[in-house]
């Protein structure tokens, strides 16, 4: 019996934000779905605008799984996670051990094909760079959203998160920011009427 898939579907129990007051609450598995939308779309931007040749089946497969080991540890809030190096380094290797449990819990012959998408591999580093860039943008989605709807509570994440934006100064997440980050912020009338 293999527990894998019923783990996999449980990040829609993990709820991010947990130190926020949340107008609309959002789960891992709803985020996940929007990072792999979003890193899709910068590895088309990528390909159409700078010349690049990313796989983009492999870049949505990658943002799809890219926190599937919350389902083990739980969704850490990043002030947290990133306190200072150790935590930094302790959480990674907490990760890393939520992984290789997550992975055993396949069939041997499945193993090695997920741990192309739950383990960064060198070869796609570049896609990787993608998902995070991806994962930073959602993540700045999420405080446009809740600051439209009148929450000020994450005026100091968006601040934060866009000065990361900033320093990532990746092509295609520029682009991105530029071109379409604006819709995110306006309703649904506001939407319509452009």
């Amino acid at each position: 019996m293999s527990h894998f898939y019923a783990y996999v579907s449980r990040m829609k129990l993990i709820e991010r934000w947990s130190l926020m007051h949340n107008l609309r609450p959002e789960n891992v598995q709803e985020h996940s779905l929007q990072v792999a939308i979003i890193a899709h779309s910068l590895a088309v931007i990528g390909n159409k605008y700078f010349g690049k040749d990313y796989n983009v089946d492999k870049v949505c497969t990658l943002a799809v799984f890219h926190d599937a080991s919350e389902v083990l540890t739980g969704d850490l809030p990043t002030p947290v996670k990133y306190y200072n190096p150790e935590i930094k380094q302790a959480y990674k290797d907490i990760e890393n051990k939520a992984t290789e449990r997550l992975l055993s819990y396949l069939p041997a012959d499945l193993i090695p094909d997920y741990e192309k998408v739950l383990k960064v591999q060198e070869e796609d580093q570049d896609l990787w760079r993608l998902v995070k860039a991806a994962d930073s943008l959602c993540a700045y989605i999420k405080c446009l959203e809740e600051n439209a709807a009148g929450n000020k509570e994450f005026n100091r994440a968006k601040n934060t998160i866009e000065n990361s934006l900033i320093k990532m100064n990746l092509d295609e997440s520029n682009y991105f920011m530029k071109h379409f980050l604006h819709s995110f912020s306006l309703s649904l009338d506001e939407l319509s009427l452009q």
